[in-house]
């Protein structure tokens, strides 16, 4: 197996709680590089201290494609393997065998890993996918200026590992700039349907449900628009719109069509059959959560959400079948709800309530 040279690069700024920890997670790289661009706390000072080459650079007006591709420009031209990744995200320990007992020599590979973007108290993974953010030196640099994406010239060798990235973010970070770059990403490019899913989310996050509803039928309308599961995930965002309009018939209308344009994943089912119950139509919502339940593959795409796969959906199934009389059934799926999530004394309200229309 040939030895390689693989370096860490990253961009900071006011970072100083993850230095630490970050440093500690990426350490088996053979070189630490990052760019900061701005910091007003002890992360540079920080970074210097536990070896890392820093180099400082303002970005302004601020993107993070440009601020990318500055990281890129400070890393030594001998790397063989490039491994972008954020101060707050860490890396298993272990990963360097890992992704060294996979390498490619080579121009424009590409390197897969499992990214658990969000995780619970005890660590325990709740949304994950598939990321694909290392990769070989030459002929790659970073586009959008949000959501930013790596690219390349030329065409490209994908290579499955068994790294694990764990994501633990800074909660109380504004994500201000967001809506305006992805404004400006969708204005340079008003054909990429990324963009346009991104950019109707956004604004489904700000409530500004007119706008989203807007985006989102631009994302769907888009001829590039063809990935089912991101499809999916734009009319659930618009039929969530609608309800918060209370325009309940063209939120059922999105909701049926998600579930029409990829059967084969939960979520849509679990917010229709949701929505069924509010409207007290519990055959429709057993009939939606028990195909919900009977999906036992979760995507390995950033599609996939955590109500998907939590308590939610034995809560829901469990009060479809209380009302549809299949009490066996109903105190089955409470239980498995409990067993989840054990402090939920709703739950176990309705445990009690179940256990006596099942003896009765």
């Amino acid at each position: 197996m040939k030895k390689c040279k693989i370096i860490v690069y990253a961009i900071s700024k006011n970072e100083e709680m993850f230095v630490n920890r970050w440093v500690d997670s990426v350490k088996e790289a053979d070189e630490i590089y990052v760019l900061d661009t701005g910091s007003s706390d002890k992360t540079v000072k920080l970074l210097k201290k536990r070896g890392v080459k820093v180099k400082q650079k303002v970005i302004n007006p601020w993107r993070f494609d440009v601020a990318r591709n500055e990281s890129l420009k400070i890393i030594c031209r001998d790397a063989d393997i490039c491994v972008c990744i954020d101060l707050d995200e860490v890396l298993e320990v272990g990963w360097r065998g890992k992704l060294e007992s996979k390498f490619v020599d080579g121009k424009n590979v590409r390197y897969r890993y499992v990214y658990n973007w969000k995780l619970d108290e005890n660590n325990k993974p709740l949304v994950s996918f598939m990321e694909d953010k290392i990769h070989s030196l030459n002929d790659y640099y970073w586009s959008h200026p949000v959501h930013e994406v790596l690219s390349t010239t030329g065409v490209e060798t994908y290579v499955d590992t068994d790294l694990v990235i764990n994501h633990y973010p800074d909660e109380g970070k504004s994500r201000s700039s967001y809506l305006p770059l992805l404004k400006l990403s969708v204005l340079e490019d008003p054909l990429d349907d990324r963009n346009l899913h991104y950019l109707g989310r956004e604004y489904m996050f700000y409530q500004m449900y007119d706008e989203s509803i807007d985006a989102l039928h631009k994302h769907l309308d888009c001829p590039n628009a063809t990935w089912r599961d991101e499809r999916c995930a734009s009319m659930r965002f618009m039929a969530r719109c609608y309800l918060k309009k209370n325009f309940i018939p063209e939120a059922l209308f999105w909701y049926q069509n998600a579930v029409n344009e990829a059967p084969y994943l939960r979520e849509g089912y679990i917010e229709l059959g949701s929505l069924y119950e509010s409207l007290n139509r519990y055959d429709d919502a057993y009939d939606c959560l028990i195909k919900a339940y009977q999906i036992k593959e979760k995507s390995n795409s950033y599609i996939n959400e955590e109500f998907a796969w939590n308590d939610t959906i034995y809560d829901l199934l469990s009060i479809a079948c209380f009302y549809t009389k299949r009490y066996d059934d109903a105190v089955k799926y409470v239980n498995e709800a409990i067993k989840i999530n054990p402090l939920n004394e709703r739950y176990q309200d309705n445990l009690k309530i179940m256990s006596i229309a099942l003896h009765e």
